[in-house]
């Protein structure tokens, strides 16, 4: 057993020089020596494509590849992957290497703890994914739960005139604290992060010219969720954010006491950010309203990225109707304004709004429909529209536009009487969207675009043969650019299985014609067959073949194309 351990911390430490993510669990480390040492699987591809046509496309004739990844797990709990490519195109193999990463996430019945370079999430507000260099406890023993972080955020990058695109930035550390109390009717949470950049006169000059400044945030996040009766719950979260955008600013003497804790710089700023949802069920219905507001210029240095300056209000319904909840209604509707200080150039309104039914009538009809809409209401607020106007009534839609989007679509679906021997299938489904520029009511030349998409498709199962078949119409339309596009054509489909579902085949062939402007561009066919046949459950042997055919109408000049593959797998 001890040489067993000595070997097992020694691989430990080897396969931590390298880059793996791995979670052990240390509740029962007896238990883990009981697994082999080491165990291998993976797996074995490899194939060629041959290309023979007359269509200009540049690719090449022939083309090979083996593609293979091998996975070493070390006592079952801790996987070394190797991975290779290769082509007559190029090579690319895939091995733990440099950069050094270690992730280790070891647990404990409700102990778990993330040691190397790993991420948590406190909440949305405050630490929301962001990677730090580190370690972070997560604690959950019951009701009261708490989660701890602290590490290295970003490290020290310098500019490089060699990588322009190369954001420098200084080296910035953060720790966090996250307390919560959960129970059935209500649970109440606090959260603080904190992060702060170390300040380098090696680099200050040249970051200050980019405008880059030392910087320090300190969140603090409350919530809370309160179930007010048995089928309405309340949840609400707060969060405030205290950034100091330069450290090297001078002390604020007239700073609020929560501000000479976590920031009292002439250049520390307090932005909030709020969100609450209501949810009430009740009978058979389910609706919510919900609301959020975050300031403009929040932010969190927990986060990699993070909108704000926006308000939003939500609403959804929905419900089933008739005996045996045939049918189904869910309705949503959300409003959101920008500018919430009125300071920018611009001021943005954008509404949306959904409706989606679904009706069972039967077990052999089903129908479904639904409808979305967005609208964008932007006014441009140039200076100049307020200098030079004479009356009120001035440029009153010149500088203002509007964006709409709308989507319908629906299906309807007929299963015929299905018996031992075969099941049918009947299906029709239309989409059609459309989006316009408006300025007041009139839409802006070229701005309108419309899209059309529809099938109607038949399926045919031979049960005890194994057989599938498959046909279907295709429409669809688009019109954009002041240019109308029709493509239409019928799509033909057979699969079966032979010898017990190892061997697999299929057929299919379509024929399309595309029309733009009344007048016809292409027409394509295309043939396709294929095989594939699975030996002694880990060996896999395949081979398809392509042939299309185009004609250019407008240029008169016909193409022929045939692409085949054959490819070889295997698992162990």
């Amino acid at each position: 057993m001890k040489t067993k351990k000595i070997l097992f911390i020694t691989v430990l430490c080897f396969v931590a020089a390298n880059v793996f993510s791995q979670t052990v669990n240390v509740e029962n480390i007896g238990g883990i020596f009981k697994n082999k040492p080491f165990t291998f699987n993976g797996g074995l591809s490899l194939g060629s494509i041959f290309y023979n046509g007359n269509q200009q496309s540049g690719r090449q004739r022939w083309t090979y590849y083996i593609n293979g990844n091998l996975n070493t797990s070390i006592y079952g709990q801790i996987n070394i992957p190797i991975s290779i490519n290769f082509t007559n195109l190029g090579k690319n193999l895939s091995y733990p290497s440099l950069p050094n990463r270690l992730n280790l996430h070891p647990t404990y019945k409700w102990i778990t703890g993330h040691i190397g370079d790993v991420s948590m999430s406190f909440s949305s507000y405050t630490l929301n994914g962001h990677q730090f260099t580190g370690g972070g406890l997560d604690l959950n023993p019951g009701k009261f739960k708490i989660s701890i972080m602290g590490g290295r955020l970003l490290r020290k990058v310098e500019y490089s005139a060699q990588m322009p695109s190369q954001m420098p930035n200084y080296e910035r550390f953060g720790y966090g604290l996250k307390t919560q109390y959960d129970t059935e009717k209500y649970a109440v949470g606090l959260t603080y992060f904190g992060a702060r950049d170390t300040k380098n006169q090696q680099i200050e000059h040249t970051l200050d010219s980019l405008g880059i400044k030392p910087a320090q945030n300190s969140v603090i996040g409350f919530d809370f969720r309160l179930n007010l009766l048995k089928n309405i719950t309340l949840i609400t979260e707060y969060a405030v954010s205290f950034l100091t955008h330069d450290l090297r600013a001078p002390k604020d003497n007239e700073a609020s006491f929560f501000g000479n804790i976590f920031g009292n710089r002439t250049s520390t700023g307090i932005y909030d950010a709020f969100n609450s949802k209501l949810n009430w069920q009740f009978a058979k219905n389910t609706a919510g309203i919900g609301y959020e507001r975050i300031d403009p210029d929040y932010k969190t240095h927990g986060a990699y990225y993070f909108n704000n300056d926006y308000e939003n209000i939500t609403l959804n319904y929905a419900r089933p109707f008739l005996k045996g909840d045939k049918a189904n209604v869910a309705l949503s509707f959300g409003v959101q304004r920008d500018d919430l200080k009125n300071q920018n150039d611009n001021k943005n309104t954008r509404y949306a709004g959904s409706v989606n039914l679904n009706y069972n009538l039967s077990e052999t009809l089903q129908m479904s429909a639904n409808y979305s809409t967005f609208q964008s209401y932007r006014n441009l607020k140039s200076q100049f529209d307020y200098i030079n106007e004479i009356s009120p009534y001035d440029n009153m839609d010149t500088l203002s536009y509007t964006q709409l989007s709308q989507t319908i679509d629906g299906s309807v679906t007929y299963s015929f009487k299905q018996t031992k021997n075969h099941s049918q299938r009947l299906n029709l489904s239309v989409s059609y969207q459309e989006s316009a520029d408006r300025q007041g009511d009139v839409s802006l030349q070229g701005s309108v675009s419309r899209f059309l998409n529809s099938a109607l498709i038949y399926n045919l199962s031979l049960l005890k043969r194994g057989i599938n078949i498959t046909a279907s119409a295709n429409y669809s339309y688009s019109y954009g650019g002041l240019d109308e596009t029709h493509t239409f054509g019928p799509v033909l489909g057979i699969t079966a299985g032979f010898f017990e579902k190892k061997l697999t085949t299929g057929f299919s062939t379509s024929y399309n014609v595309n029309v733009n402007d009344g007048k016809t561009q292409i027409k394509v066919f295309n043939v396709r067959a294929n095989a594939a046949f699975v030996l002694l459950k880990k060996h896999n042997i395949s081979a398809n073949i392509v042939w299309q055919n185009r004609n250019l109408l407008t240029s008169n000049k016909k193409t022929d194309a045939i692409t085949t593959t054959f490819a070889y797998s295997f698992a162990f």
